[in-house]
């Protein structure tokens, strides 16, 4: 590992990605600790440490801390996952946007632009909705958290914390450009790395002081340990489809006759999905703090984080956003026709449209199972931490509380890090990033990051 860094760093070009890749997350870290002005952080710490195992608390690991601390940086990069989620939508049902996708970079920059403009509208909508839980909002001591409030305060923080997401937007897109690549996800990814080490200290503390049994903490690293194993090996998972090309005959050269294959993967969105739905969560919080209208707040109580809709929602967000992704950047009909250019076929497959609907139920069938194993990752933190409240379900709620173990109602009282999301963004990010840097070092005649064999990422 020592000898790769070494050979990270004697490669002028890829040092130089680095070295600055790790000063834009260096600045974005900065910002994670500058407070948003009117705010009393005592009252707020006070808050922000009742709201752990609420909405609160699961937003605020992907802004890094940022949200609890209530810094610039509070929204993070969210609004702009949640405006590119729109745009790729309307991108499917609106023609205007559907031609603009299919006109190589100039449509691509076009969207990136629109998608700015949105991120700067969600942003104002969400900070505006911050505003108002913040001044209605009380410590637990029954200090109020906004030192002066009124539109004066809104207003500021409106300007503060969109100003911020745009300039977290504007770092992960310098990263993607000119650093080593996955802007955003490197920011998302730096937000939970960050979080570790305190959250192992917390745990360690917890076990000297007997809050935790040493034998409870052990069976948790066992268990994190499989997850991570699991993780690595059903994003790596794949489906190779044989591909025969037939031999031609080109002037006196004969090309084709090899046999390969399509590789398929079985988690073809990697970590987009849950990204994706975790956005869309988050949204309706924002809208419930700024509309007052019992309907809304009713909504708003049911997808509050632990419900059963809320878990129900996100489940079915995740299994959407797999297809839908999936369905973006992999296109069976492209495929098919490349292979029948080219003289490539399935065997036992006729060219044209049946192989374009074999490889489209083939990546059915595995987009199935990737999307079960997403969700079923993604909500084991919840179960962890604060349970299945199954007592709000209609007409069988008090049946089903009284039935179940309290473990499974109430929660193991687990530290969120140490729970599938985080894993899975970390596991998966790091496995892009490392093939990234292997495929520079190998490009340039270097052994790879892996020593002794090939890296291969979510994609590669």
């Amino acid at each position: 590992m020592i000898e790769s860094l070494r050979n990270i760093f004697a490669i002028p070009e890829l040092r130089k990605r680095v070295i600055f890749t790790f000063l834009l997350l260096a600045v974005y870290r900065l910002g994670a600790f500058i407070p948003t002005p009117g705010v009393d952080p005592v009252a707020l710490a006070e808050f922000i440490g009742q709201a752990k195992g609420t909405i609160l608390g699961f937003l605020d690991l992907f802004s890094g801390g940022a949200l609890g601390r209530m810094t610039i940086f509070a929204l993070g990069i969210m609004p702009y996952i949640s405006a590119s989620i729109i745009l790729q939508l309307l991108t499917v049902v609106w023609p205007y946007l559907e031609k603009l996708s299919k006109e190589g970079d100039l449509g691509r920059k076009k969207i990136t632009q629109y998608t700015r403009y949105g991120t700067v509208v969600i942003s104002i909508i969400q900070a505006l909705g911050i505003s108002f839980f913040l001044e209605k909002t009380t410590a637990p001591g029954g200090a109020h958290l906004v030192v002066n409030p009124g539109w004066g305060f809104r207003l500021l923080t409106v300007l503060t914390l969109t100003t911020g997401t745009a300039f977290v937007m504007w770092l992960g897109e310098q990263i993607t450009e000119r650093g080593i690549g996955n802007g955003i996800s490197l920011i998302i990814f730096a937000g939970i790395v960050v979080g570790l080490p305190s959250a192992i200290i917390r745990t360690i503390q917890d076990v000297k002081i007997g809050s935790m049994g040493i034998l409870t903490m052990l069976a948790f690293v066992v268990f994190a340990v499989i997850v991570v194993a699991a993780i690595v090996l059903m994003e790596r998972a794949q489906r190779r489809i044989p591909v025969q090309y037939a031999k031609r005959v080109v002037g006196r050269r004969m090309f084709g006759g090899q046999s390969t294959y399509l590789p398929l993967r079985l988690n073809t969105g990697g970590v987009i999905p849950v990204i994706f739905a975790a956005s869309i969560l988050s949204f309706p919080q924002s809208i419930a703090q700024v509309v007052k209208h019992p309907i809304v707040q009713g909504i708003t109580r049911r997808l509050a984080y632990g419900e059963p809709l809320y878990n129900l929602v996100y489940v079915v967000s995740i299994i959407f956003f797999c297809y839908f992704y999936t369905s973006i950047i992999f296109n069976p009909q492209d495929t098919a026709e490349n292979m029948r250019k080219y003289g490539g076929f399935i065997p036992g497959i006729r060219p044209g449209q049946r192989t374009a609907d074999f490889i489209d139920m083939t990546l059915t069938r595995l987009t199935l199972v990737g999307a079960i194993y997403l969700s079923l990752v993604a909500i084991l933190p919840e179960i962890l931490m604060t349970g299945f409240k199954v007592s709000t379900i209609p007409f069988i709620g008090g049946t089903l509380d009284a039935f179940l173990p309290r473990w499974f109602t109430e929660g193991l009282g687990v530290k969120f890090y140490f729970g599938g999301t985080s894993l899975l963004i970390v596991v998966g990010v790091a496995m892009d990033t490392v093939q990234q840097i292997e495929a520079q070092m190998v490009m340039r005649h270097y052994d790879g990051f892996v020593k002794g064999r090939r890296m291969r990422g979510r994609r590669g």
